[in-house]
Parts: structure tokens; C-alpha cells; sequence
């Protein structure tokens, strides 16, 4: 009876939280870093455009390196060709309903060589190109989509966008214990993208580092979700064409 409570309460661990699963890139199909199975492929372990992760759970230290791709976080071998401009369709497992937060994706610019070999560190290399929070002071949040099947969320590659290797970081900030510090739980994840087009531009201000663009204290970390009061989005503004 005791291995068998065991297996439940391991079975629970596995479903309480989340990462992206899979993405449609440029109309390609791509299976993200599945971390329930891949690290026991041995020699058969597929290659992919998503860096890996240790599992579904958060990271908590906002002033740790693992909120930057997740804990362990390695480079991909591959990266998927999207145009600049066009739009890239993340699909979540699914998310729980008690997790409320926001949304938001970041973007850094790789070597010419690629992504496959390249960390920012604590570098300010990271542009936000999309943000969504709390819909006034209502219970609908940017993550309110992905807590019912089928999952999706898109953000947009900046049509100006100069071509070039970039690392994509995505992240879901829940709130649900974050009414206290350091109560906020980060769930990021990282893909990497052959960005192709006419685009010149190459963002210089308002780039931040991971860690480094979240503090403890900061107004969007430290929130009691469960009060009818504005949400402040946190990181930069939006990078704009």
C-alpha cells in the first residue's frame, strides 16, 4: 500500500505543473524537450530546437541562472526557420487553474555561428517581444488560456528583425504564492530559431540579463493575486519596429 501511495504521489508531481510540449514554426511541426523521456533515450535521444529541462516544476530564486532557460538548462542542437514577422504557436501541457500569472516571451541574439554552442551568462542580451497579465482586476489572466485543452499561445517575430540566430525565452510567473516574498514561481524555457528576411534592425536599449531583469521586491514578483488591484507586467517595454 505504502509504494503504491508512492507512485500517486509521484504521479501528482508529474501533472501539477507545466512546460511548452510542442510549437508550429514557419508551419513546421516541432516536438519541444520532453523531460520525462528524453534523458532516458540514451543514444536515441531525438535532437531538438528547445533546450532541455529538468522536469515540470518552477524555479524560485529570482536571482538564480536557472530562471533564464530553467534548472540545468542546455543548448539545443537545432533551430527551426521562421520568417521575421510571422507568428509562433506554443502549445503548453496543461496548465493548472490555481497558477494564475502572466505571460511573457523574450528573444537574444546568437553568434553568427548559431545557437547550439552559445549561453548568454548574466549578459543584457534579451529584448521582450511580447507581455499579457491580468485583464483589469478580473480572474482572467494572460495564462488563462492554457488551463483549458487545447492549449495555445503565439507571439509574433518582429518584422524588422534583423536575420540571424536567435534564443527564444518564454515564461509563464505564477502568483498564486507570491502575496509574500519571494513567493513567485518562474516556469521558463528556451528555443532557438533561424530568423530569415529583410529586416535590419538589431534592438539595443532596453535589453536586459537573466538574472537580473526581475527583483524580489518588484511590483509584478511580489502581488497578492487574490485582491481586485492593477497588475505591473515585469522587465522592459515591449520592443517595437
Amino acid at each position: 500500500m505504502k509504494s503504491f501511495a508512492v507512485l500517486l504521489a509521484s504521479a501528482g508531481l508529474v501533472v501539477a505543473h507545466g512546460y511548452v510540449d510542442n510549437a508550429t514554426i514557419g508551419g513546421q511541426f516541432y516536438q519541444f524537450y520532453q523531460p520525462y523521456q528524453d534523458p532516458y533515450m540514451g543514444a536515441n535521444t531525438p535532437q531538438r530546437i528547445s533546450r532541455s529541462i529538468s522536469g515540470n516544476g518552477p524555479v524560485e530564486d529570482v536571482t538564480s541562472i536557472n530562471v533564464q532557460c530553467n534548472v540545468g538548462a542546455t543548448p539545443a542542437a537545432l533551430h527551426a526557420t521562421a520568417a521575421a514577422g510571422s507568428t509562433v504557436t506554443l502549445r503548453w501541457t496543461l496548465w493548472p487553474d490555481s497558477h494564475m500569472g502572466p505571460v511573457i516571451t523574450y528573444m537574444a541574439r546568437c553568434p553568427d555561428s548559431g545557437c547550439q554552442a552559445y549561453s548568454p551568462g548574466t549578459a543584457a542580451v534579451w529584448f521582450k517581444v511580447k507581455e499579457g497579465g491580468r485583464t483589469g482586476t478580473s480572474n482572467v489572466w494572460a495564462d488563462s488560456a492554457l488551463m483549458v485543452a487545447p492549449t495555445s499561445y503565439t507571439y509574433t517575430i518582429p518584422s524588422c528583425l534583423k536575420s540571424g540566430f536567435y534564443l527564444v525565452r518564454h515564461e509563464i510567473i505564477a502568483l498564486h504564492a507570491a502575496y509574500s516574498y519571494p513567493g513567485a514561481q518562474f516556469y521558463p524555457g528556451c528555443h532557438q530559431l533561424s530568423v530569415t528576411g529583410s529586416g535590419t534592425k538589431q534592438p539595443s536599449t532596453n535589453l536586459v540579463a537573466f538574472p537580473g531583469a526581475y527583483k524580489g521586491a518588484d511590483a509584478g514578483i511580489t502581488y497578492d493575486a487574490y485582491k481586485a488591484t492593477t497588475y505591473t507586467i515585469p522587465g522592459p517595454a515591449v520592443f517595437t519596429c
